[in-house]
């Protein structure tokens, strides 16, 4: 099965502030019949996920008003389960390091390609896939116990 079968019954939300990168992505993603909602800030993004529920957030790091990372962070918060993607060209030990707390599943390095979001997101579904899979398996453990 490919992405973007998979991917149609999943809500995407793209938040990037470059017009060409949200035109280019929306057009690629409605041509494969998936549901893809771009935004150009992290405050049009609260009130989309406000609005609705996403399966995965793609965010930029650096944006207009609140960055990636607090944006992040909001979402981490309020929708925890929801799989989370930063893009960034600043990519930094930092970054990542406070990315990975805020439950950053995956990572992508500007130039964003289709192809680098492509497999980024082919990685993350098929990880939430697995992770659902064990979590079903273990659900009989006693509360508190962890298994990954």
């Amino acid at each position: 099965m490919d992405i973007y079968s998979k991917l149609k019954s999943m809500t995407i939300l793209l938040v990037d502030d470059n017009e060409v990168i949200r035109g280019s992505m929306q057009f690629h993603f409605d041509s494969h019949g998936c549901r893809l909602k771009t935004v150009e800030t992290g405050e049009e993004a609260l009130k989309a996920i406000r609005q609705e529920k996403y399966d995965i957030v793609i965010v930029d790091y650096r944006l207009p008003g609140i960055d990636g990372l607090k944006f992040l962070e909001l979402v981490q918060k309020s929708h925890p389960k929801t799989l989370k993607v930063l893009i960034t060209a600043y990519g930094s030990k930092k970054v990542f390091a406070k990315a990975a707390k805020l439950g950053v599943h995956e990572f992508i390095e500007k130039p964003l390609t289709v192809n680098s979001l492509e497999e980024s997101l082919r990685r993350l579904v098929n990880n939430k896939e697995y992770l659902s899979t064990q979590a079903n398996n273990y659900s009989g453990l006693e509360q508190g116990s962890r298994c990954l």
